[in-house]
């Protein structure tokens, strides 16, 4: 009995941590009507601040950053940076910081997907996930 009961706190535990679909958080609010072929990349990275020499820069990638294939180079504001870019591509992103005399990297990478929901909402609809990056600093 005690093994039966392992095994189902077993299949529990990776359902409830699955990366592969947000099982449990879905915001209706966010719902699309229709399937977007192109959905808006969300990239949060630290503001300037004292001790940095300018804003930092942000560089998108699609695919692999070996693949340098660059999409856009941006600079930073107060606020995150929203960029355009298509469904079930991967995007690698990174935020170049010049703080106190040295030179920080940091690279992510995102692969924004569009999921239909038709069972926890009033309407089915298409919700938008995978779509933020955040390029903060966390150790300088």
């Amino acid at each position: 009995m005690n093994k039966y009961l392992v095994y189902f706190l077993l299949l529990n535990i990776v359902l409830c941590f699955s990366c592969d679909k947000n099982l449990i958080n879905v915001h209706c609010e966010d719902c699309l009507l229709y399937e977007p072929a192109e959905v808006k990349l969300v990239i949060t990275v630290d503001p300037f601040k004292s001790g940095m020499y300018r804003e930092p820069i942000v560089r998108v990638y699609e695919g692999n950053i070996e693949d340098s294939i660059l999409v856009t180079p941006k600079s930073n504001s107060d606020r995150p940076i929203y960029l355009s870019v298509y469904i079930n591509k991967k995007y690698t992103v990174t935020a170049t910081y010049y703080y106190k005399d040295r030179t920080y990297v940091v690279v992510d990478t995102v692969t924004p997907r569009v999921n239909n929901e038709t069972d926890r909402c009033d309407n089915p609809c298409y919700i938008v996930v995978n779509n933020k990056v955040n390029l903060q600093l966390r150790y300088t």
